[in-house]
Order: structure tokens, then C-alpha cells, then sequence
């Protein structure tokens, strides 16, 4: 292999693989915002104790994957000066900013509110606890914004002059508004969605088709699991057919490959634009991803559809091959999301900032002995880091919400239920009790 080749590999990887973090994050804590919320303004003592049981098991899920996927994301920046110096040369006028304001947001803004939260249960007024774990998804989105608006650019260079062989940024405005990036967040934000959905709900069902379910606690979960996975599984695919008329203004050739038709005249504009070269994506690539994308997204579309009508009566959980249906869908999410990354990205080639940048051109000068050490080092400690993941997710969500230990700390006597010793309101007998933590 190249170094091209190696480079390529060491970046699809790593970030493929950061991915499948990124995802479930931002897929889990929308649902584990609405659970807090929902413990916090319900006045029954027993219901809130449910819903906090809730909270704590699914935001102690959320938390593993969040501290296990931060470390990808910092480790692969790195790559940018590793291996692309040349597409920071380029440009780094342009999307150095959104790469900045993502890193600030990410890992300063965010993992602040996350920290807050974590060390704020019994600490910290109901409400503003409340707020913060709000404030940590609404980071967590603007974060992907601004990866987003970066990606857009390479996808669709806009807002930008040249100068000096470089391009430097003109008009902001059009750099944010991208449609190359709204249309992919939208997509991107249903999928994960999607995923987090289909997580909660898969879990839940696992523990009711092995009868070890806190019935309370997985029917809920069940329930807001398939409230968001089944409609957000109908307009992912919506969405992401809106952006063929865009690929078609933006990205015709990809469109041309991936039919496999009407390349050639094509091929023959960037040849005399840009010189001699292969300006073809492959047909293959964008074929396969795209089926695995599509293949998994329509289906599973329909099986959510009606497993949220099985909803009713229990049916779903009535019957343990349904329950364990459910269980075995969780992969299906990540792999679909793989896949169009996978296609959005090699429909692109051999451009790095489509039209104006090559992979060529925007690789570091850099040895194949160098990037094949890196390139092996990268995805070894990736995979480690994946593993340990999912090893840690699986252990913590067989043992159920007993196993949760997120938020031991003693309550303030605001979080304590009516009559409870320490609430300063004795006297009143509790309809049910509630866990200690």
C-alpha cells in the first residue's frame, strides 16, 4: 500500500470507529435529559423514584461510552498534522474556526455541564441539576454542528476566496448555512436518534425476555425507547433522500458512479479543469455502502413501526423471541450509520475539498514505514477502546438499575419524597418505597 493508501485507511478507521461513540451519545442523552426532567416535575414519590432509577441506569450507560469516546476524538485530531498537513495548509483559514469552536464546546463547555452533573445529585437544586443535563445535549449538538460545517466545506467549499494558493474564509454566513452541512446534521441527528432509541429499547426488552426486568423502570424506558426510535426511523430515511437534488448540483459525479452511467463525460470536464487524472469514485464502494445504509434503514423502519404498536397489551414483551427481535436490532443502527458515512466520504474522491483539493496534494510529506506504524498503532488502540466500550456497557446493562452508581450521594431534603426523615414534612406514609442509591 501507498502512502496515500495508508493514510486513507488511517483515517477512515479511526474515524469510523469514533463514530460509533459519537452516535449513541448523541442518540442517549435526549433520552436521558426527558428521563430527569420527568423525575423532577412529577409530585408522586413513587413515580419520581422510577424515573430517577432511570436516569441514573441509562445516564450511567451514557457515561461510560461519553469517557471511552472522548479519548478517540482527541486522539484523532492528531492525524491532521500527522498525515494531511497539506489540507491544513489549504484550509485551515476556513474551517480552523469550526474545528476550534467544536474543540471548545466539546471538551470545555460540555464536559463542564456533564461534570456538574455527574457531582450535582443531592448537591444541587432540582432545577438547575435539571438544566444542566439539557445543557449537555444541547453542547453535544452544537459540537456536531460545527464538525458538520468543517465536513460541509469539503464536501462543498463555500464562503471563501482565494488567495495566494490558499483559501481564506470571505463570508461566514454562507461557511454556517451550508446546505452540504444542514441537510447532514439533520440526517445525522435522526439517525442517532434512531440509535439511542433502539439501544434503550433493546436493553429494556433483554431484561423482560430474561424476566430480571424492574418492570416499572424497563416498561418506561421501553416505551420512550420506541417513541423516538420508530419515528425517527421513518424520517431518517426522508431526510436522507433529500440530498440527492443537492449531490446532483454539488457531487454529480458521485451520483453518476454510483448508477454506474454517465461518468465519462465527467471525467473528460475535470480532466480539462484540472489535468490529467482519475476523477471517477468507485462504483463499488458507493454501491455496497449504499445498500447496507439502505438495506438495514427500510426495514428496520417498518419493524419499529410495528413494534410500537406491540406496545399495547405488553405484546412485546409478552413473548421472548419478540423481546430478544428487539435485543438483537441494536447493532443494525451503527452499521447502517457506518455505511453512508462510508458512502458520503469515497464519493468524494479523489478530492479532499471537492473540486480544489486533492488526496495527493493534501497528504504530508510523510514515509509509507511512517503511516503503516501509525496507521497499525491508530486502529489497535481504537479497536482496544471499542472493545472496552461495548465490554463495559454490556457488564453495566446486565446488572440493571441495582447496578448503577451514579448519583450515590445523600439527597438534599428537596429531593426527598413527602414524609420522608429528613424532608421536613413527617407524618405522611409513602405509596411506595424508594430505593436508596
Amino acid at each position: 500500500m501507498g502512502a496515500s493508501d495508508l493514510a486513507r485507511l488511517q483515517f477512515a478507521a479511526t474515524t469510523g470507529i469514533h463514530w460509533l461513540f459519537v452516535i449513541l451519545t448523541m442518540g442517549l442523552i435526549p433520552l436521558v435529559a426527558i428521563m430527569h426532567t420527568r423525575a423532577a416535575l412529577t409530585r408522586d414519590p413513587g413515580t419520581r423514584a422510577v424515573w430517577e432509577r432511570m436516569t441514573r441506569f441509562w445516564g450511567q450507560l451514557y457515561l461510560i461510552n461519553y469517557a471511552v469516546g472522548i479519548v478517540t476524538g482527541l486522539v484523532m485530531e492528531f492525524q491532521f498534522g500527522l498525515s494531511w498537513s497539506g489540507l491544513s495548509r489549504f484550509a485551515g483559514n476556513v474551517f480552523g474556526a469550526p474545528l476550534a469552536l467544536e474543540t471548545l464546546i466539546a471538551f470545555f463547555a460540555e464536559s463542564t455541564f456533564l461534570g456538574m452533573w455527574i457531582f450535582g445529585w443531592g448537591r444541587l437544586p432540582r432545577a438547575l441539576h435539571v438544566a444542566l443535563i439539557w445543557l449537555v445535549g444541547l453542547t453535544a449538538y452544537i459540537s456536531a454542528y460545527w464538525i458538520l460545517i468543517a465536513n460541509g466545506f469539503m464536501q462543498n467549499p463555500v464562503g471563501y476566496e482565494m488567495r495566494g494558493g490558499e483559501a481564506r474564509l470571505s463570508d461566514f454566513w454562507a461557511l454556517a448555512t451550508n446546505p452540504s452541512a444542514l441537510l447532514a446534521l439533520a440526517h445525522i441527528t435522526l439517525a442517532a436518534l434512531l440509535t439511542g432509541g433502539v439501544f434503550v429499547a433493546g436493553i429494556s426488552a433483554w431484561h423482560f425476555a430474561r424476566r430480571t426486568a424492574d418492570v416499572r423502570v424497563f416498561r418506561n424506558s421501553l416505551r420512550l425507547g420506541l417513541l423516538f426510535a420508530a419515528p425517527a426511523g421513518w424520517f431518517v430515511v426522508t431526510v436522507g433522500n433529500l440530498q440527492w437534488p443537492l449531490l446532483g448540483r454539488t457531487q454529480p459525479m458521485k451520483l453518476a458512479a454510483l448508477e454506474g452511467a454517465g461518468t465519462e463525460g465527467l471525467q473528460a470536464m475535470f480532466t480539462k479543469q484540472h489535468g490529467a487524472g482519475n476523477y471517477t469514485p468507485s462504483h463499488d464502494w458507493l454501491r455496497g455502502s449504499m445498500d447496507v445504509m439502505v438495506n438495514i434503514a427500510n426495514p428496520l423502519s417498518i419493524v419499529l413501526i410495528v413494534a410500537f404498536v406491540l406496545l399495547w397489551k405488553d405484546w412485546l414483551v409478552r413473548f421472548r423471541p419478540v423481546a430478544y427481535l428487539m435485543t438483537a436490532l441494536i447493532p443494525f443502527p451503527f452499521i447502517a450509520s457506518v455505511g453512508g458515512w462510508v458512502f458520503r466520504e469515497t464519493g468524494r474522491w479523489p478530492w479532499v475539498v471537492y473540486g480544489k483539493l486533492t488526496v495527493e496534494e493534501a497528504l504530508s510529506k510523510v514515509s509509507s514505514t511512517s503511516l503503516a506504524v501509525s496507521c497499525a498503532v491508530f486502529i489497535a488502540l481504537f479497536v482496544a477502546l471499542a472493545v472496552t466500550n461495548w465490554t463495559l456497557i454490556a457488564r453495566f446493562a446486565r446488572r440493571g438499575p441495582d447496578g448503577a452508581h451514579l448519583g450515590a450521594v445523600e439527597p438534599l431534603p428537596e429531593h426527598l419524597p413527602q414524609g420522608a426523615p429528613g424532608s421536613g414534612s413527617q407524618g405522611r406514609e409513602d405509596k411506595e418505597a424508594v430505593p436508596s442509591f
